[in-house]
């Protein structure tokens, strides 16, 4: 599979100050990617960075092959190719849909440029809209618009820089997902940033989690879901707790709920003390089962209730039941631990 992004430790800074540290990954052909983290991260620092906006420090950016970007030399954004998807769509008012898509086509002749918007609307759903006037479209239109606009030149790969944040939170995972489709059907290759693991996670082939201008782990959404390389990757991705226990084999760990084996072994030496990290999903309902839960709080969410349960011990848990279980604060249920992917990590300093 043909390599069209290589970053290989990137560094970018603003006057003296980096915010960039050491960035390396690189993406295929057909691939899509995000780049997730908190604001302040240095997510949207590389993605300007790889469209030619910012600068490097140290390291190199490479594009189809070629050195785009390093110290001292910056191939400027018109020449290299790609498409940008912007926060704020960036649609011309006063154009069409058609116009607007067309816009970045003014080489080709007008009937290659005419089919080429008729066929780029067709793929993302539009063709009967190309007439309209942006302030005539709804926010998830607005989005196609843009993505067509971006596509429409063919570029050898498509940025996006937080493109579903000013739709509502029910038409952002929806958009998120036509957006999949619309560029895996086009054959594309795409880079996101988002704050949001939602998005990133329904639109990504790959992740990238960032922190302080660091890239922590660069995988899979199952595997930054199950298998976190570290704490802060684990407390970020998901929802989950984490529970103080001992460790008594490599691969075994006690805790209050009882001693679990897990899928992976762990370098610390026995009776270390660590945190167990403890999804929903790891504390199924057992109505028979010995241990018992207090729910403290319940969030409805449709077909399942996503209970908070006090322990005997004292500690906490969360549970998904399904939502005909309705039980209220105060009862106890019976829980059991099916933790497959056993996740520990030696305890933070100043918790113990």
């Amino acid at each position: 599979m043909d390599e069209i992004v290589r970053l290989e430790s990137i560094e970018c800074r603003y006057d003296s100050r980096a915010v960039v540290h050491g960035v390396s990954l690189h993406v295929n052909q057909g691939n899509l990617v995000c780049l997730l983290g908190p604001s302040g991260c240095g997510k949207t620092t590389v993605l300007r960075a790889i469209a030619g906006f910012h600068p490097l420090a140290a390291g190199e950016i490479q594009l189809n092959g070629g050195s785009v970007s390093r110290p001292g030399f910056s191939l400027p954004p018109e020449l290299r190719s790609l498409g940008m998807v912007f926060q704020d769509y960036a649609l011309f008012p006063h154009l069409t849909v058609a116009e607007n898509v067309g816009f970045g086509l003014r080489g080709l002749t007008r009937t290659a440029r005419v089919d080429t918007v008729n066929d780029i609307l067709a793929v993302v759903g539009l063709q009967g809209m190309k007439s309209r006037y942006p302030h005539e479209l709804s926010g998830g239109q607005q989005q196609r618009v843009a993505l067509a606009r971006a596509l429409a030149p063919k570029p050898a790969l498509i940025l996006m820089d937080e493109p579903f944040s000013n739709l509502d939170v029910e038409m952002r995972e929806r958009v998120s997902y036509e957006v999949r489709d619309i560029l895996k059907r086009h054959g594309s290759t795409a880079i996101l940033v988002t704050h949001d693991q939602h998005e990133a996670f329904a639109l990504g082939d790959q992740v990238g989690v960032m922190h302080a201008g660091r890239l922590l782990q660069w995988d899979t959404p199952y595997n930054l879901y199950h298998e976190p390389n570290c704490r802060f990757v684990a407390d970020f991705i998901g929802q989950g707790v984490f529970m103080r226990g001992r460790l008594r084999a490599p691969d075994t760990v006690e805790t209050e709920i009882g001693v679990y084996k897990g899928n992976r072994a762990y370098p610390w030496g026995e009776g270390t003390t660590i945190e167990v990290l403890l999804r929903p999903d790891d504390i199924v309902p057992d109505p028979n089962g010995p241990l018992k839960g207090e729910v403290t709080k319940k969030a409805f969410k449709g077909a399942e209730i996503l209970y908070t349960l006090r322990l005997p011990g004292g500690g906490e848990v969360l549970s998904l039941f399904p939502s005909h279980a309705d039980f209220g604060l105060g009862e106890k249920v019976g829980i059991r631990v099916e933790a497959d992917h056993l996740v520990a990590f030696p305890l933070s300093p100043g918790l113990t």
